[in-house]
């Protein structure tokens, strides 16, 4: 990733209202939600609600996709994860004291569970 690109990244989070839809299209997955549906659940008005999708968007981390006559937004994993190595990739000059609580935190994400793990962190939802 470019630091531009990471840079458009970091502004679109900055907002409390941009950072809390963020974060409720990551819990949706892949699957994603309905504008309407996102709208209802941050409790924003829908004139809002575009403006902050649209910014999002431009910045590469969620995308949309068309389902009737809905509009289902989803974040864009994989520009999530080259947001994060991108910030890490010289972390600790190659010392492993920062990385490994990086990976510490990946694998308690269900999504990110190394295939090993991801019994026990099925029971415990």
């Amino acid at each position: 990733m470019e630091k531009t690109n990471a840079i458009l990244a970091f502004s679109a989070l900055a907002q409390e209202g941009r950072l809390d839809v963020f974060r409720l299209l990551v819990k949706a997955g892949p699957e994603g939600l309905a504008a309407g549906v996102i709208a209802e659940r941050t409790g924003r008005a829908a004139n809002t609600m575009s403006a902050q999708l649209n910014l999002l968007s431009q910045a590469g981390l969620i995308e949309s996709r068309r389902d009737g006559r809905s509009i289902i937004y989803s974040a864009c994993f994989g520009q999530v994860s080259d947001l994060i190595v991108f910030l890490m990739e010289d972390c600790c000059a190659g010392e492993a004291c920062v990385a490994s609580n990086v990976q510490a935190a990946a694998e308690r994400a269900l999504c990110c569970a190394p295939a090993d793990a991801s019994n026990s962190r099925k029971s415990l939802q």
